[in-house]
C-alpha cells in the first residue's frame, strides 16, 4: 500500500461516495471444464492458511479506506461455501473489524448447490449475509453433467427450500444457455422450472468457449461440437419473451429482476464503471485517485493469482499485487461506455460521464453515435444513451466501438 500513501483517494467535489468489496476465494470442490476463472480444486491443505492471508489483505486496507464507506460485499469464486463456517466468519469478523460498513449493505455468497446444506445457509445468514447467488445452471440432468456440475436436480430444489426456511429472501440464480445439442424446448424447461421456484434475481450467461479450458480442447479435438452463436441468440430471445411475460425486469444484459430494487447492487457497481476493492489471489480492483495537482487517474490493478504466490507475498509483507496500469482517458472513457450500455434502461447518461471524465460524451462520442444510431443499434434522447432492441443482440460490436482501436476490447457475454 505504499504506493497510494501520498495519493488521496477523494474524487474531485470531494465527495467519498461508498465502494464495493469482493472477496474472491479460490477453492472449488471440483473445477468445471468450461470455468476459466482462478479457481482450484484438492487445496484444502491450505485453506486456513489462504483465509489468514485473506484477512491480512483486508487489514492492509483499513488505513487508506478509512473515510470511505462499503455498500456491498460479494464472497465470489470459486465456491465460498467449500470454506468451514468458522473461516467464513474470520472472514467475516475482520471485515467489520476494518471497513465501516453502510446499514443496508448488500452482502451475497455464491453458493453451490452441491455443497451447502441447511446448517450452512443458517450460518451464513447468522454471519450477516443477506443475499445468496446459486450456480445452477441448467434444469436437464444430462446438461448438468456435460458441464460437469457435482449436483443434481433434486440438490438445487433442496437448497433453494432449505435457503429459504433460514430466512433469505433475496435468492438470485445463475444459468448457461446456448450449450452444444441445447434446443428451444429444454432452455424453455429450464426456465420455466427455475420460475416456479419464484426467485428474486436470475443471471442468464451464454456459453463461452474459452481458451485453456478442457471444454476448449474438446471442441478444438472434435469431441465436443462448438456452440452455434446463432442457436444461441434464439434462446436469448426466449429468454427476453418467457422473463418479460413472467414479470421480470431485464436490467442488464444477462441480468433480470422481479422488482428494481432487488437488482444486483454489487454488479452495478461495475456496470456503472464505479470504484471497487478485489482481496484474495488474482482479484482486481478499481480506484479513482485525485493526485496532489488535483487531477483524477483511473488506477486498475491485479492480485497475483497462484495461490501458493500470494500467500508467500502476504507472509512476507510483500504486495500481491501483479500488474498495476493507470488507464489513459480514452480507455477510461470507452470502458464507461462499454459497460454502462450493458444497463438496459438506464444506458449511459450524459450528467454521469461528465460527472466521472469531465467531458461531454456527445464531444467525446460524437462520430460514434451517429453511426450506431443511423445503424439503429442505439437510442439516445436528451439525458442517456441506450442499446436499442437490435443493438442488444449485438452488444459486443456496440461496446467495441468505443475502446482505442490499439486496446483489445474487454468484451462480456451475453
Amino acid at each position: 500500500m505504499d504506493k497510494y500513501k501520498n495519493v488521496s483517494l477523494r474524487l474531485p467535489n470531494g465527495d467519498l461516495p461508498p465502494i464495493g468489496l469482493y472477496i474472491h476465494i479460490p477453492f472449488c470442490q471440483h473445477k468445471c471444464p468450461y470455468c476459466d476463472f482462478n479457481t482450484y480444486a484438492g487445496l484444502e491443505a491450505i485453506y486456513a492458511k489462504s483465509i489468514d492471508a485473506l484477512c491480512a489483505e483486508l487489514s492492509r486496507w483499513k488505513e487508506p479506506l478509512r473515510t470511505r464507506k462499503i455498500s456491498t460485499i460479494f464472497f465470489g469464486g470459486g465456491t465460498p461455501t467449500v470454506l468451514p463456517l468458522e473461516q467464513l466468519e474470520q472472514l467475516v469478523q475482520t471485515i467489520r473489524e476494518n471497513f465501516n460498513l453502510e446499514d443496508d449493505c448488500e452482502t451475497t455468497a455464491e453458493v453451490n448447490p452441491g455443497v451447502v446444506d441447511r446448517d450452512k445457509f443458517a450460518g451464513l445468514y447468522e454471519l450477516g449475509f443477506n443475499r445468496l447467488s446459486m450456480g445452477v445452471q441448467s434444469f436437464q440432468s444430462e446438461e448438468l453433467t456435460f458441464l460437469g456440475r457435482i449436483h443434481s436436480v433434486e440438490d438445487v430444489e433442496h437448497a433453494y427450500s432449505a435457503g429459504r426456511q433460514v430466512g433469505f429472501s433475496n435468492i438470485n440464480l445463475d444459468f448457461i444457455f446456448g450449450l452444444p445439442g441445447q434446443t428451444a424446448e429444454t432452455w424453455r424447461n429450464t426456465l420455466n422450472r427455475a420460475l416456479l421456484l419464484n426467485p428474486e434475481h436470475l443471471s442468464l450467461y451464454s456459453l463461452i468457449v474459452e481458451r485453456g479450458t478442457p471444454l476448449f480442447q474438446w471442441v478444438k479435438t472434435g469431441r465436443v461440437e462448438a456452440p452455434d452463436e446463432d442457436v444461441a441468440a434464439d434462446l436469448f430471445e426466449i429468454s427476453i419473451d418467457l422473463l418479460a411475460t413472467a414479470g421480470y425486469g431485464h436490467y442488464e444484459v444477462s441480468n433480470w429482476a422481479k422488482k428494481p430494487d432487488l437488482v444486483c447492487k454489487h454488479n452495478l457497481i461495475y456496470w456503472q464503471n464505479d470504484e471497487y476493492i478485489g482481496i484474495g489471489p488474482g482479484a482486481h480492483s478499481h480506484l479513482r485517485l485525485q493526485q496532489a495537482d488535483g487531477s483524477v487517474i483511473h488506477k486498475r490493478w491485479g492480485n497475483r493469482k497462484p495461490v501458493a504466490g500470494y500467500i508467500k507475498r502476504i507472509q512476507e509483507g510483500l504486495s500481491v499485487q501483479e500488474f498495476d496500469e493507470k488507464l489513459s482517458p480514452s480507455v477510461a472513457m470507452g470502458e464507461t461506455m462499454m459497460l454502462g450500455l450493458r444497463l438496459l434502461k438506464e444506458g449511459v447518461t450524459f450528467h454521469r460521464f461528465q460527472s466521472l471524465h469531465g467531458m461531454d460524451l456527445r464531444q467525446v462520442f460524437g462520430a460514434e453515435l451517429e453511426d450506431l444510431q443511423r445503424e439503429e443499434l442505439i437510442w439516445v434522447d436528451r439525458e442517456r444513451v441506450r442499446l436499442s432492441k437490435t443493438g442488444l443482440m449485438f452488444g459486443n460490436q456496440v461496446f467495441a466501438r468505443f475502446l482505442p482501436s490499439e486496446n483489445e476490447p474487454m468484451l462480456l457475454s451475453t
